[in-house]
């Protein structure tokens, strides 16, 4: 069902010992209910690292980085990366050597719905999802800002949503989207050479 979507805000949580430690961004939305993103998943094997966003009202989705590179990753990466929503799989499909930052989007086929994610600078973003012969699309923005305790993730929604829409967007607030700005891709890779040669002196 599409619906008009009421601003609301993502506030970070933490819970657990530190085995079982779980964190992340949680918020509720009048009209989609409770929303927990929960980044990363307790690690229960190397690697592998995901984050999951869940509630009572939406589908549970999942977003999955597999490899050696994630041993040191705080977050799953956009690299050898699984995205599930519900029982569906979410194809996912980028240009690494775009310029700008739209042109380095990711693009996501959703059943019958195509969506964009691109990085707007470092701590914001926005998911776009494909207007069509029944529906004129819809944008999501969400934007974080503030330090420590008060950090939070703004979600803005302009156009008619479904519980896909929003659960895609909020579940890119528990992956590492530096890849899709070039700057973020070089400071990936120098920490990814960095990591390699350090590990190499042991």
């Amino acid at each position: 069902m599409h619906s008009a979507t009421t601003p609301f805000t993502l506030h970070p949580w933490k819970q657990g010992n530190s085995h079982e430690r779980r964190s992340g961004w949680r918020g509720t939305s009048a009209e989609f209910g409770d929303i927990t993103v929960t980044c990363p998943l307790p690690r229960n094997q190397p690697g592998i690292v995901i984050s999951e966003v869940s509630g009572g009202s939406i589908p549970t989705a999942s977003f999955e980085s597999r490899g050696i590179h994630t041993d040191a990753a705080v977050l799953p990466t956009l690299n050898r990366a699984t995205l599930r929503l519900g029982d569906a799989l979410v194809h996912m499909t980028r240009n690494r050597w775009a310029l700008t930052h739209r042109g380095r989007a990711l693009h996501l086929k959703y059943g019958g719905d195509k969506y964009r994610l691109w990085a707007v600078n470092r701590r914001a973003y926005v998911l776009s999802r494909a207007a069509d012969d029944e529906d004129p699309g819809v944008t999501v923005t969400v934007k974080g800002s503030g330090r420590g305790k008060k950090r939070q993730m703004a979600v803005t929604v302009a156009g008619r949503a479904v519980a896909a829409d929003i659960v895609l967007a909020t579940l890119f607030a528990g992956v590492d989207r530096s890849t899709l700005t070039r700057r973020g891709t070089v400071r990936a890779a120098v920490s990814r050479t960095v990591g390699i040669y350090a590990e190499s002196q042991y």
